[in-house]
């Protein structure tokens, strides 16, 4: 038996016994793919860290028979995920493993949706793009980070055929009014007031909200973060998207929240 060689983004590894664990990867040319890896946690083992939560490695795969469970044989690092102290990276993170793993299912490749996240990671790990050639670099702020989350979002819905309606009703295909519009999170987007007529799971969004969301599906999604106020309104629209989608919330999701809302400070 021969093993595949393929490059992954690590979404999960569940301890398996004393020193194995059970890990659950997106690769490149598999898609998403579980395995066990014997031996992972022992001194010096031959997966080191490439098996570390968001890390972007190389690894060797015994496909088994469906239903049961690949072995991974070896695990080469490529990147790792290294955030600091940034608990708004940390959260952007785990939430983005935690989608992943929910929009995926196994043995599916999606070679565009695999470089949309191992782009996100490294750039979640990193200061800045642009910054690092003039020697400036930084942690990214918090408005930063959301940005490039929501951009990858936004990147996965459409990968997946969700991409939601934002300038035409997302049933007639009427255009869609330049204030607030009516966003059905059932329908895909915006609504217009015809449509809009008895349907449930209906939000309004603000105008600004919308131009925000188009922009960050755009090449310049980094100059959204100079909307803090705005994002905040962006980033309850697209939690109750994915959960209208999935059906179920993101465990996540409730800590990626409260992360990126400021706190009020309490009178004394």
């Amino acid at each position: 038996m021969t093993a595949d060689k393929a490059q992954a983004l690590v979404l999960r590894a569940t301890p398996f016994g004393e020193t194995s664990a059970i890990v659950t990867l997106l690769t490149r040319e598999a898609g998403k793919v579980r395995g066990l890896a014997k031996g992972a946690w022992r001194p010096k083992s031959k997966f080191d860290a490439a098996l570390d939560l968001l890390s972007v490695c190389q690894v060797l795969v015994l496909r088994r028979s469906s239903g049961s469970l690949d072995l991974l044989t070896e695990a080469f690092l490529e990147h790792r995920f290294r955030v600091g102290h940034s608990q708004p990276a940390v959260a952007a993170g785990l939430y983005l493993a935690e989608l992943l793993d929910a929009v995926t299912v196994d043995a599916d490749p999606q070679p565009a949706m695999f470089e949309l996240a191992a782009r996100t990671v490294r750039m979640l790990s990193g200061p800045r793009p642009g910054h690092a050639a003039a020697g400036t670099d930084r942690t990214l702020t918090p408005p930063e980070v959301a940005v490039i989350l929501l951009h990858t979002e936004l990147g996965i819905l459409q990968q997946i055929g969700q991409f939601p309606a934002l300038d035409h009703c997302a049933e007639c295909g009427s255009q869609l009014d330049t204030s607030r519009i009516a966003f059905g999170m059932l329908a895909g987007g915006g609504l217009c007031p015809r449509c809009r007529r008895g349907k449930r799971g209906v939000v309004s969004v603000s105008a600004a909200a919308v131009a925000c969301l188009r922009q960050l599906s755009s090449s310049a999604f980094l100059d959204a973060a100079r909307q803090p106020a705005t994002l905040g309104e962006v980033r309850a629209v697209m939690n109750t998207f994915f959960t209208n989608l999935l059906g179920y919330r993101l465990k996540t999701s409730r800590w990626l929240s409260s992360t990126f809302t400021p706190r009020r400070e309490t009178p004394r």
